[in-house]
């Protein structure tokens, strides 16, 4: 328990150790003549200015301040990050004098009580040029100045201060040196930890929520292990991931902002390049930033970066699993028994379970492609897009009522009949209904694979989305090409009948989930005109179906074709805005950036969850786990900040977060423990899981 309490006492003892620094930094500037009178301390290490070689009048010459930070302690990056403190500095030069801005090296991270801070362990030089007139007399010149900075240790911070003083030579004549002296060796080592400038310009957009650079790096260069350090304080969530997107010879990376309101006229900084020290600096002003391209870092690259293979498997299985779904397995079913009502012979099987798989395949390919060429332009959306829409919702509506009377019996259309040989025509048919009545049902199987889709390059991605297809169809095409599989259906028979009617209940069902989403998204009076679309549909195939019969009675069916146009013309009339989500024992509440960085800044535990009310995932583990009252009172004790990002509506704020974690929909379970990066839970969640997560933080 004492254990716990560690990471809380050091924030408040540096709290405290800083408060002296902070309230000086805040207080008007003294003049150089007061600054010159308070007394030097530098007890945690040393510090000096040193001039490289005397230069000419006209020219200039680099100085350096040198600091050597005792073992354990460490100084600061001008932009210290979420603590510390930068560097002040006040000048003594002679008249006419000037120096640049500082050159620092490349910093590294140190994260601390969940702070991400930008320092310099161990010596380091930061490097400016002293501009001499070209008035100046030939003599020696005496420079000084005088400097605050902060020293800290992984538990304590002492601010540090003192006039460092150097004397320059100015020589007659500019001339070179015949030899190179210790100390211009050791400004070139100095010089050579400084990040190079990069000679083209940068751009950079400011979104609601996340700062965009689009960096010119040619595609050659490998990035091991990139990170970007924004010098503009408050411009970024320092501790935040960030995600790296390669495009051609632009290199793309997103920053989730920090607490700066307004976007900066200029952003610089320095970009990491891997692990051995090695960056760039850059300069980048407000223009285009291009979207899309190859995740290449970044807390959404883990997945991505699995071996394809992998992915592949993940996919296929996923597929698979949609088989079991309550709007899939009756078609499956279906398809099974019109083999069975042929007596299970090898005439004409292969034929139809290749008609099908490639309806599937060709369903899912579409689909996949078209979501692709959407995030390429630009769109924020994911997988599963389509039930973000109302009037697709509605068709789905429509086709699930028509599907569950064809399956009752109340009509039969032969070039889409679930129960007889229908050829080629009706297979193909068959799977383009079966994979995208499916898309809803996007498992835990398929949450790696379909997440990397929407980051791997676009051909990669439609492999995966063919492979989800391919998951889908195999047990029908397995039943064409395996004569033993087919031998094992049962003979024809009444019963068949009777389980057409059976199978009918859960598109019923489904029917009836696409009836209350309708409402959901558009308002009650708009899923009634869904549902009376519906059974206008359902009357004009039944009457069309009599018509063809008795040969005479098609003018009939002109009159609820008319009314169904008339209705869905109404539709868009009859929507309204969602309803908020709905109620939840754990009175979450609703996601959004800002809301979660003041969450997680709260010293609680924060449970965030994404759901749909169309993710049939979602709903199973909000009952089995998340509405329960045992998860409920278990946060309490713990304190939990509950978060919930409601995707049933397409928000692009969503869209971005699923992707940087490397999701391509919805459930998406996170935890965050104080003061520490969020741990992403599993898609299928256990009665017991979220209680043990809320009592572990409390030891």
């Amino acid at each position: 328990m004492r254990a716990s309490f560690m990471p809380f006492i050091r924030a408040i003892l540096a709290i405290l150790l800083l408060a002296p620094v902070l309230a000086a930094a805040f207080l008007p500037t003294p003049a150089s003549a007061q600054m010159a009178e308070q007394p030097d301390r530098m007890d945690r290490g040393a510090a000096s200015l040193q001039v490289e070689a005397p230069p000419a009048p006209g020219e200039s010459t680099d100085l350096a301040l040198h600091f050597i930070p005792q073992p354990g302690w460490h100084g600061y990056w001008a932009n210290p990050g979420d603590a510390g403190l930068g560097m002040e500095l006040e000048w003594t030069l002679p008249d006419g004098w000037q120096v640049d801005d500082l050159r620092y090296p490349l910093p590294h991270r140190l994260v601390l009580s969940g702070l991400m801070n930008h320092v310099f362990e161990g010596d380091y030089a930061v490097l400016t040029a002293l501009r001499v007139p070209a008035s100046a007399k030939p003599g020696r010149y005496p420079i000084s100045v005088f400097g605050r900075w902060l020293i800290c240790s992984d538990t304590l911070c002492v601010p540090q201060q003192g006039r460092l003083f150097a004397e320059v030579t100015v020589t007659p004549a500019s001339a070179s040196q015949a030899s190179v002296s210790q100390s211009n060796a050791q400004f070139d080592n100095w010089r050579a930890a400084l990040p190079p400038l990069l000679d083209q310009q940068a751009h950079f957009g400011w979104t609601a929520d996340r700062l965009q650079i689009a960096i010119p790096l040619p595609a050659s260069l490998t990035l091991a292990e990139p990170h970007v350090f924004i010098e503009q304080t408050k411009a970024v969530d320092y501790a935040a991931p960030q995600l790296f997107r390669r495009q051609g010879d632009m290199l793309v990376v997103e920053i989730p902002r920090g607490g700066l309101k307004q976007q900066p006229d200029a952003i610089s900084g320095m970009l990491k390049l891997d692990g051995a020290g090695g960056g760039i600096r850059f300069a980048a002003q407000p223009g285009e930033v291009p979207a899309g391209g190859e995740v290449i870092a970044g807390s959404a690259s883990t997945d991505a970066t699995a071996p394809l293979w992998l992915l592949l498997g993940g996919a296929l299985l996923g597929g698979l699993v949609l088989n079991l779904m309550p709007c899939v397995f009756p078609i499956l079913s279906l398809k099974a028994l019109t083999l069975a009502r042929a007596g299970g012979q090898d005439s004409g099987a292969k034929a139809d379970a290749l008609a099908y798989t490639a309806g599937v395949v060709l369903a899912c390919l579409a689909l996949g492609g078209l979501l692709l060429a959407l995030r390429a332009g630009g769109s924020e959306i994911g997988w599963a897009f389509q039930l973000q829409e109302p009037g697709v919702v509605i068709a789905l509506l429509v086709l699930a009522v028509l599907i569950a009377a064809n399956l009752a019996g109340l009509y039969e259309l032969p070039s889409l009949s679930f129960t007889r040989s229908g050829g080629r025509q009706s297979g193909f048919a068959t799977g383009l209904l079966a994979a995208f009545v499916a898309t809803p049902c996007t498992g835990p199987f398929m949450a790696a694979a379909l997440g990397a889709a929407l980051l791997l390059p676009w051909w990669q991605g439609l492999v995966l989305f063919g492979a989800l297809g391919l998951g889908l169809a195999l047990p029908f095409l397995l039943l064409g090409f395996v004569p033993p599989l087919r031998r094992m259906l049962p003979k024809p028979g009444k019963w068949m009948d009777v389980f057409r009617r059976i199978l009918a209940v859960p598109m019923i069902l489904t029917a009836a989930g696409l009836l209350w989403l309708a409402w959901r998204l558009g308002g009650p009076w708009f899923a009634v005109l869904g549902m009376v679309l519906a059974g206008l549909a359902l009357l004009v195939m039944i009457l069309w179906r009599r018509a063809a019969m008795t040969d005479g009675s098609k003018p009939l069916v002109l009159a609820p074709i008319a009314a169904a146009l008339l209705v869905a013309a109404f539709l868009p009339r009859a929507f309204v805005p969602p309803p908020a989500a709905g109620d939840s024992m754990l009175s979450p509440v609703a996601y959004d950036a800002a809301g979660l960085a003041a969450a997680r800044a709260s010293g609680k535990p924060v449970f965030l969850w994404f759901t749909a009310d169309w993710c049939l995932t979602c709903k199973v583990n909000e009952k089995v786990a998340i509405e329960r009252e045992a998860t409920r009172d278990a946060f309490e004790r713990a304190g939990v900040v509950a978060m919930r990002g409601d995707w049933t509506v397409r928000d692009a704020e969503i869209t971005r977060f699923l992707t940087d974690h490397g999701a391509a929909g919805v459930p998406l379970y996170l935890w965050y423990r104080p003061g520490a990066e969020g741990e992403q839970l599993g898609q299928v969640l256990t009665p017991e899981s979220l209680v043990e997560l809320a009592d572990q933080s409390r030891r």
